[in-house]
């Protein structure tokens, strides 16, 4: 891709969130999604393979629905309120509506079937932004609506975290096993939301650290199955030795990042009086520990076939930047320490 062209479009993805961010009328939230949308359907469909072509085509239409319905919405909300303000949806249909688009903008089960589909057909690059980057806007909206509808919360992050750690446990693809990743992930930051936005915020930071840390891995090993991360401990000793503290940590498992928000969420459910809600989701995370353990076994304790297709990936060296995957791996180990710094800041 002609290198003007690419900054133009990061500029676009950049502005559009921005936009987001920043603004308080609907109208101009809704603005900012939609120029989302439009400047990363060229970088995912910059390959012209049909299966870049089909998972855009599936993108534009399920953000294209999710827009349409954040706009019915919102305008229902102008017409019974009077009002455009972001921060005063007071009746409960618009802002159960809302809830709902945004859900499927970001790829919230049960409105999660996308998510996959699209994520497989990606490259890893333009796959990583719309796991981290995308994620930004919706979510903002979401913590600005503060959405008071408690069930209705609770049924998508319990469905979330269920479906996002069942739907791994068959996949050998790597980019369909990051996508229920991350639908799991997103289950436990909307369980919260209404509780304590603060660590709504803590969670998708910490996802955006362990995400960006296991696509960078991917990207530099060149791995896209289970099988070809065999081949990472001939090309990357050090990082195949520390990517499954990355792939565990994702999993939540302690003394490691991941284990930060899960921890935090659990005890603020439990001081809600859900602790029902809390053991379920605690249950569910299993799951997703479950096909991490998959990808270290993978990596760690099995070799690569001997013959030559198996051995030819090992001779050619990526000239990514190794120095953004030393920080974020850094990151997604050792944060854990730091919680009660971290938590200090957060608390308003």
């Amino acid at each position: 891709m002609n290198p003007y062209i690419l900054a133009t479009l990061l500029f676009g993805l950049g502005l559009g969130t921005t936009i987001t961010f920043a603004s308080s009328h609907w109208l101009l939230a809704w603005m900012g999604l939609e120029m989302n949308t439009l400047a990363i359907m060229p970088l995912m469909a910059q390959h012209h393979h049909p299966r870049a072509v089909e998972a855009s085509t599936k993108y534009f239409l399920t953000q294209a629905a999710a827009a349409a319905t954040l706009l019915f919405a919102s305008t229902t909300n102008a017409w019974l309120t009077g009002q455009w303000e972001i921060q005063q949806i007071s009746h409960p249909l618009p802002a159960a509506l809302i809830t709902l688009a945004l859900a499927l903008k970001i790829g919230l089960a049960p409105l999660h079937a996308w998510l996959p589909e699209v994520l497989q057909g990606l490259d890893l690059t333009t796959g990583l932004l719309l796991s981290t980057w995308q994620k930004l806007a919706p979510f903002a909206l979401l913590l600005q609506i503060h959405p008071s509808n408690t069930t209705l919360l609770i049924m998508l992050g319990l469905s979330s975290t269920l479906i996002g750690g069942w739907g791994g446990l068959n996949q050998t693809q790597l980019r369909k096993i990051l996508a229920y990743s991350s639908i799991a992930h997103l289950g436990w930051m909307i369980l919260i939301l209404q509780f304590a936005p603060s660590l709504t915020l803590l969670s998708l930071l910490v996802y955006l650290t362990m995400t960006l840390s296991a696509f960078l891995t991917l990207k530099l090993s060149k791995a896209t199955t289970i099988n070809m991360l065999a081949t990472t401990w001939t090309k990357a000793p050090t990082l195949a030795a520390f990517t499954p503290l990355i792939l565990l940590s994702l999993g939540g498992l302690p003394p490691l990042t991941g284990f930060m928000p899960k921890w935090l969420i659990l005890q603020e459910l439990t001081k809600q009086d859900l602790a029902p809600t809390a053991t379920l989701a605690a249950l569910t995370a299993l799951l997703s520990l479950y096909f991490y353990l998959r990808l270290s076994y993978a990596m760690t304790l099995t070799t690569a076939p001997n013959n030559l297709p198996g051995i030819t990936p090992w001779r050619f060296f990526s000239s990514q930047l190794t120095f953004p995957l030393a920080i974020s791996t850094t990151m997604t180990i050792m944060l854990l320490p730091l919680t009660p710094t971290i938590t200090a800041l957060l608390t308003p």
